[in-house]
C-alpha cells in the first residue's frame, strides 16, 4: 500500500469546507480542447461543501456511472482506476475505458483504492461512500483526498434503512446534468461538460418527438429472481417513463427498487415488460435471456399479456440508474413502443 501520494497533500478545514492542496509536483495534463486555466471548484455535494483547488490526475470511480461521465468528458488519461461494474462499457468509450486500471468488478477495498495513490474519489451511490461500502467520505478526507457523491442519489432521496433508498421527490434528468457540468468543473473541462448535456437534451428530444403512450402500462425489472427489485416511482426508470407519457404500474411505490413477489407483479399486468440484461454474477437472474425464460415458464407469470405478447424491452443495468445512459433508456423504450404499435 503507497500513501506518498496523499500523505503529501495539507488539508485545511474552513467552515466545514475540504482544501485540498495540488498533490505531486510539475504541471498538469497538457491543454485540450474544451479544457479552462486550473482553478478551485467549489460546490456543495450531498450536504457537503467540497473544494478541490486543482484539477485532479489521479482520479478514482467507484461506480460505473461516474466512470462513463469521467470518461464522455475525455479524462481517462487522469484516471488511477474503476470499479463496479454490472455492464460493457458504453458505446464508443471501450478505448478510453481500457487504459483505466479497473480495481475491481464488483467493490474495492478501501486499501485498494489507496494503492492507486488517488487525488479525487468519484461515486454514483451513497452506499458506495460509506459504512459497509468502500470507506464512509470522513476516511478519504482525512487523508486529503475530496471525494464526489452523484446528487441523484442524494437530492430528494432518503437513503436510510434497507434497500436501495426511497424518492421524496421525483428524480429529473437535470440532476444528471448537473453531475455532468460539476465533474467537468473539476477537471477544467467546463466547455466539454456543456457539450455533453447538449448531446443527451438532443438525444431526449429526438427519442420522445411524436409519443405520447398515456395508455400504456410498464413495468421495470432490474435483478433478482426469488425477491424482483421493480422500479418505484420515481428514480431513473420513472424519467423515461414520464419522457413517454407512459404509466409505471409500481408508481404507487416512493422505494427506489422495491421487491415485490410474483403475484403482485402478474396482478397488475404491464403492457410493456423493461428487463434489466446485466453481465454482473451477483444476483439470481442477472441477464435477460434468465429473466426471459423465468417469465414464460413461471405459473405467476407466462399468462402475463407482455409475456405471452413477447413485449420486452432489453435495457444494461447503467440505463436503469441515474446516469447518462438514462438517455439510452428513453431512445430504448421509445422505439420498442413505436415498435409494438404502443406509442399514442
Amino acid at each position: 500500500m503507497h500513501l506518498s501520494r496523499p500523505a503529501r497533500c495539507s488539508v485545511l478545514l474552513l467552515t466545514g469546507s475540504l482544501l485540498l492542496t495540488a498533490c505531486g509536483s510539475g504541471p498538469g495534463p497538457s491543454a485540450k480542447s474544451g479544457d479552462s486555466a486550473a482553478g478551485v471548484a467549489t460546490f456543495d455535494n450531498c450536504g457537503r461543501k467540497v473544494t478541490v483547488e486543482a484539477p485532479p490526475k489521479r482520479a478514482v470511480s467507484l461506480n460505473q456511472g461516474t466512470t462513463e461521465i469521467l470518461l464522455s468528458l475525455g479524462l481517462a488519461d487522469r484516471m488511477a482506476g474503476t470499479a463496479t461494474w454490472t455492464d460493457p462499457v458504453m458505446k464508443g468509450l471501450e478505448k478510453a475505458n481500457a487504459k483505466v486500471p479497473r480495481l475491481a468488478d464488483n467493490q474495492p477495498s478501501f486499501e485498494r483504492v489507496l494503492e492507486t495513490e488517488p487525488d479525487f474519489v468519484a461515486s454514483s451511490f451513497a452506499s458506495t461512500l460509506s459504512k459497509g461500502g468502500v470507506a464512509p467520505r470522513e476516511k478519504f478526507e482525512e487523508l486529503g483526498v475530496p471525494t464526489y457523491l452523484s446528487p441523484a442519489d442524494c437530492e430528494g432521496k432518503d437513503n436510510n434503512g434497507d434497500g436501495d433508498g426511497s424518492r421524496t421527490k421525483p428524480l429529473a434528468m437535470e440532476t444528471v446534468y448537473r453531475e455532468v457540468r460539476e465533474l467537468a468543473r473539476v477537471f477544467g473541462v467546463e466547455k466539454r461538460g456543456e457539450q455533453l448535456v447538449d448531446r443527451l437534451k438532443s438525444r431526449v428530444t429526438k427519442a420522445t418527438s411524436g409519443i405520447r403512450a398515456e395508455n400504456t402500462t410498464v413495468l421495470y425489472w432490474f435483478a433478482n429472481q426469488e425477491s424482483p427489485y421493480m422500479a418505484g416511482c420515481c428514480g431513473a426508470p420513472g424519467i423515461v417513463t414520464d419522457a413517454l407519457g407512459a404509466k409505471n404500474v409500481f408508481d404507487d411505490s416512493t422505494q427506489e427498487w422495491p421487491q415485490i413477489n410474483w403475484e403482485t407483479v402478474a396482478d397488475r399486468d404491464p403492457d410493456v415488460l423493461v428487463i434489466g440484461d446485466l453481465t454482473r454474477k451477483s444476483q439470481t437472474a442477472e441477464s435477460a435471456v434468465k429473466k426471459i425464460a423465468f417469465l414464460e415458464s413461471n405459473p405467476a407469470t407466462k399468462n402475463m399479456k407482455a409475456v405471452k405478447k413477447k413485449r420486452y424491452v432489453l435495457l444494461s443495468g447503467q440505463a436503469m440508474n441515474p446516469t447518462v445512459r438514462t438517455v439510452e433508456g428513453v431512445e430504448k423504450v421509445a422505439s420498442a413502443l413505436r415498435a409494438y404499435g404502443l406509442s399514442g
